[in-house]
């Protein structure tokens, strides 16, 4: 019996990524223009969407239900696999506990499987990161239990730090205030945000300007990284602005020469319906968020 590693599109992983190490993603949805669409860009590409976002357009995102993931567990069940499934944070969206209620039932129809759902408490790439570790671990054919304990020992040593361009698609969600975005667009305050041991978004300090957001997220890798980030996988973010992104990985190589690898993504239209254009997140094992 084989360990299949499964996860969702907020993982912001590249396609190649999940084909190449045989990983199963389930798609949250979206919704723009008043039609659904699955969280990739098959159907609308990255540019598109995004300047849909900067012209005043509203994408609405919806959780995963339990039949839905009956359907995604039950295919691997069927094929004689245990699973391990790594979920968007539960603070973030209701999928987690929809995969929840799906695993609890399938484990009385499948008895002689192992099922495992595991709450990330990750957004992003940081989840995506998790996943990267997990299909790095899983190819030194771990023993079950032993990789779900990897997988829940690792995950809240994923670091998220992020800067958005704009606040108001934060206000939108809850995120920060009406009174908070205005001051900040008006000052050019740009916030710095992380997500904490319980996998919700906080806003921790500020900066003046774009120059200075970009600089602050570095400056926070610096006080947390492990081991000078030696050996690493960083990851880097962004709501098409590939420049910005770019500029963060050569500052992350230059400070930490140690890294292992620095890659640089495109993140998802779930995630970007409540960032926005302008994000850039960045991502790294450290000692405690």
């Amino acid at each position: 019996m084989a360990i299949k590693l499964l996860t969702d599109s907020c993982s912001d992983l590249d396609k190649s990524f999940i084909e190449q190490n045989n990983i199963d993603l389930i798609a949250l949805m979206y919704t723009i223009e008043g039609k659904d669409y699955y969280d990739d860009f098959t159907s609308i590409s990255a540019k598109e969407f995004y300047n849909k976002i900067r012209n005043g357009l509203l994408s609405k995102t919806s959780l995963i239900n339990s039949l839905r993931y009956d359907d995604f567990f039950r295919k691997h069940l069927d094929a004689g696999d245990d699973i391990v499934y790594i979920g968007f944070s539960s603070a973030l969206s209701g999928s987690y506990q929809s995969s929840v209620i799906s695993a609890d039932e399938l484990k009385r129809k499948y008895p002689d499987r192992k099922i495992k759902v595991i709450d990330s408490k990750c957004a992003s790439m940081g989840e995506g990161l998790l996943v990267i570790y997990a299909a790095l671990q899983l190819k030194k054919n771990p023993d079950f239990d032993d990789f779900v304990k990897y997988i829940e020992d690792t995950k809240l040593k994923v670091c998220h730090w992020f800067t958005v361009d704009d606040l108001h698609h934060l206000r939108r969600g809850g995120r920060v205030s009406g009174f908070t975005a205005a001051i900040a667009a008006m000052l050019s305050i740009k916030s710095i945000l992380n997500v904490n041991n319980e996998g919700r978004l906080i806003q921790v300090t500020k900066a003046r300007g774009r120059s200075a957001s970009l600089n602050a997220l570095v400056d926070e890798m610096e006080k947390s990284i492990i081991d000078e980030g030696k050996d690493q996988i960083i990851m880097i973010s962004h709501g098409d602005c590939v420049s910005e992104a770019e500029k963060v990985a050569d500052m992350v190589r230059k400070k930490f020469p140690l890294i292992k690898q620095v890659g640089v993504n495109m993140i998802g239209p779930v995630i970007g319906s409540h960032a926005g254009p302008g994000t850039v997140a960045l991502f790294y094992l450290g000692t405690s968020r």
